[in-house]
């Protein structure tokens, strides 16, 4: 089934546009939900309740309420959302360009993929589509821009992604934990980092060189948990009660003593041992 775009609009940069699709990147249908059952097997529904009142309230009735402090709210009418409501421009609009390599993947959110919009009579690509993605390919940059979705505005990073164009939906600033509320990361006397001797460093290197791949295949990677838990429900669909799930995870290695310098030591005569 060819996948539904959920966004259209363009992509718009001086006064160049370039039309085109946001389409999701994620496949949600590989994922499992649980219904909540009762011991005899009756879907459990949830209703809204107050507790004050100890009576159930209509969906009519319910308002936003920003909270001040315990039991005291500050009520958000629908009227007042309206009124700062972000009019939909149906554009991304670039404000910058930045090299790639001073991109931080930290401030990803969400991920769709930009498709271009072909044009209705003759199905062709639009050409300027094709040069966006060539030209941020070859010079390496990445398009800083915002985009209105869902009455929200969210600053977003344009890049090349094989025959294409990804948009990463960023988390602004503020949102980001400071590294300085990190324990072990803050920077305190507690968290001072300990020194590594030369040795160490060495062997550190000689293992992460042996572990290292010339090409990075994500495909040989797989949730082994969500494989497991599919063949459980197609048993119980089946009507078996029980299901021989085979044990996940490395086996239990022979204990190396803490010491830093000889667990890297077995670490490295380990991997040597298997590449053989």
């Amino acid at each position: 089934m060819a996948a539904r775009s959920m966004w259209k609009g363009s992509i718009s940069f001086g006064l160049v546009n370039i039309p085109v699709k946001l389409y999701t990147t994620s496949d949600n249908n590989k994922d499992f939900s649980f219904n909540q059952l009762d011991d005899k097997g009756h879907r459990i529904k949830y209703k809204k309740w107050c507790p004050v009142e100890e009576r159930e309230v209509p969906y009519s009735e319910l308002k936003k309420g920003y909270q001040i402090s315990k039991d005291n709210y500050a009520v958000i009418e629908k009227e007042d959302l309206d009124k700062i409501k972000l009019k939909t421009t149906q554009s991304i609009d670039v404000k910058e360009f930045i090299d790639s390599k001073d991109f931080d993947p930290l401030l990803i959110e969400k991920s769709y993929y930009v498709a271009p919009e072909k044009n209705k009579k003759t199905g062709a690509i639009d050409k300027a589509y094709t040069l966006f993605a060539r030209v941020i390919n070859e010079t390496n940059k990445i398009a800083i821009g915002k985009v209105v979705l869902k009455d929200r505005e969210h600053l977003v990073a344009l890049r090349a992604y094989q025959r294409g164009i990804v948009m990463h939906q960023l988390r602004y600033i503020d949102e980001i934990k400071p590294v300085d509320e990190v324990e072990g990361m803050d920077g305190s006397v507690s968290s001072q980092q300990p020194s590594i001797d030369n040795k160490e460093l060495s062997l550190g290197k000689t293992l992460v060189e042996n572990l290292s791949s010339k090409e990075f295949d994500i495909s040989q990677y797989s949730d082994e948990y969500t494989k497991q838990l599919e063949q459980l429900i197609n048993a119980k669909i089946a009507g078996k009660q029980t299901l021989n799930v085979t044990e996940s995870g490395n086996a239990k290695e022979d204990d190396v003593s803490k010491n830093l310098l000889e667990a890297l030591k077995a670490s490295v005569k380990q991997k040597n041992k298997s590449k053989r």
